[in-house]
């Protein structure tokens, strides 16, 4: 089965994650299929939502955590005011 996630970089207490496509067999870090996006826990999130709809499409399955955070981006995002 593949899965979208999150793959943790940087050091240590300063965490920097990327959105990866893997098979769910491969360690967390471990090889990716492709690399989708990007979260800092201190910024924001950034994910290509083209690439992300193909793989559901294909039957890839977001990790719980993943569609967390884009379901509190699109509040945040339906929050914002319109200028």
């Amino acid at each position: 089965m593949v899965q979208i996630r999150l793959a943790r970089h940087g050091t240590k207490k300063t965490p920097f994650y990327r959105i990866v496509v893997a098979e769910h067999r491969r360690p967390r870090d471990g090889r990716f299929i492709e690399n989708i996006g990007t979260f800092d826990p201190a910024g924001a999130l950034a994910i290509d939502m083209d690439r992300f709809e193909h793989w559901k499409k294909v039957g890839a399955q977001a990790s719980h955590t993943l569609d967390r955070l884009l379901k509190q981006k699109a509040r945040a995002a339906a929050a914002a005011p319109k200028s």
